[in-house]
């Protein structure tokens, strides 16, 4: 199924839906990322406020 597996039989379907899967996967990757990194800088302004009050 993977391109460095043996059995990898290149057919132009086969490209096109690694493609999709791998397309899908950074996506969802950029998204977790994004919504971590967002959620941190939250906690952190957040904690910045609580102080000041």
């Amino acid at each position: 199924m993977f391109p460095f597996a043996f059995e990898w039989i290149a057919e132009p379907t086969r490209y096109v839906f690694m493609g999709a899967l791998y397309a899908v996967l950074i996506a969802l990757i950029i998204i977790l990322h994004y919504c971590a990194i967002r959620a941190f800088l939250d906690m952190i302004c957040k904690k910045k406020n609580h102080n000041h009050h």
